[in-house]
């Protein structure tokens, strides 16, 4: 599949799985799950034309492990970042120490106000490593990577999960937490 089609079926395949599966004609059940050959039935309804192969080729090759395939490869889910209710069953973990979170410098003063916030999703994501929150802040400018005291935000009571696709999950973050991070 070409690079263009590639991005496209992706962000098509996210809207539908994270966002809103009754456009696609589709229902997820309360942990996320779709069978493939409803999805792909769904998809190919609404104008988006996808093989099993190249299906499995935009979950093998995306880079942030989006989509997650059932044991069985019959089913296929999002691996968080969810606007409509699912229990995708991810068990409270301890997060490393401290976690990041990348965005753009013209955020800053509303998320030292306000903290981060889920806004439309379920969770506030973070990353165990700068490089993927310079990635995801890149995505919207010029990234800010913030420092996210985790062990300390656990301590005092938040309940941190890990997605499948390694994407550290949590509430929200108040802003007596975080710090913009210097580099490494």
């Amino acid at each position: 599949m070409d690079e263009k089609r590639l991005i496209r079926s992706s962000k098509r395949l996210s809207h539908c799985l994270r966002h809103d599966p009754a456009r696609y004609g589709v229902k997820l059940d309360a942990a996320g799950w779709v069978e493939i050959d409803v999805l792909l039935a769904a998809l190919d309804a609404r104008g988006t034309r996808l093989t099993r192969d190249e299906l499995q080729e935009i979950v093998d090759g995306n880079d942030k492990r989006r989509f997650a395939l059932s044991a069985d490869g019959r089913r296929i889910r999002a691996s968080q970042g969810h606007s409509v209710p699912v229990d995708l069953g991810y068990e409270p973990q301890e997060p490393p120490p401290v976690l990041y979170h990348g965005t753009v410098g013209s955020s800053l003063d509303a998320i030292f106000r306000d903290g981060l916030r889920a806004m439309n999703r379920h969770d506030v994501h973070l990353s165990g490593d700068v490089a993927t929150a310079l990635r995801v802040g890149n995505r919207r400018g010029r990234p800010v990577v913030l420092a996210v005291d985790a062990a300390r935000l656990h301590a005092d009571g938040a309940e941190f999960r890990r997605s499948a696709n390694g994407v550290w999950l949590v509430a929200e973050v108040p802003p007596g937490y975080l710090t913009v991070h210097g580099g490494e």
